[in-house]
């Protein structure tokens, strides 16, 4: 059994894939989704991938953040604040950004899987979770 599993763990770690070099806010905006339906953004329009934006601020997001299985918060700024989730099972990695409008007094979210094309609602799933709990 021990020999299975150890057989097993270069392809699990595959799943967290590389970090993504091009998110982070841009034109200050978050960067687009891809077109794989994997990804949910509040900046876009398209039924596939739009989300709404959510009604908070990053300290409550923060809190939140903090108390959710897998996540884990890598960089946090006055205005943005970067987390990835990591899922139980398989290691799968999402790298979930915010960006707070302050005039607005509005996040502005995007969530995408790291690997694989489809994430099977997992990505949307979890932005309303924290939307459920702002």
């Amino acid at each position: 059994m021990k020999k299975s599993l150890l057989t097993l763990l270069p392809f699990l770690s595959a799943c967290a894939g590389e970090p993504p070099q091009d998110i982070g806010v841009r034109d200050g905006k978050l960067i687009a989704c891809p077109e794989s339906p994997n990804c949910v953004s509040s900046y876009e329009s398209s039924e596939e991938h739009a989300i709404a934006a959510l009604d908070g601020n990053l300290n409550q997001i923060q809190q939140i953040l903090v108390a959710m299985d897998g996540a884990n918060i890598v960089e946090q700024s006055n205005n943005y604040l970067y987390a990835e989730f990591t899922s139980s099972l398989m290691g799968y990695v999402d790298d979930v950004e915010f960006l707070y409008d302050a005039a607005s007094n509005t996040t502005q979210v995007r969530s995408a899987s790291r690997v694989g094309y489809s994430d099977m609602g997992a990505n949307r799933s979890r932005v309303e979770a924290i939307r459920a709990q702002l």
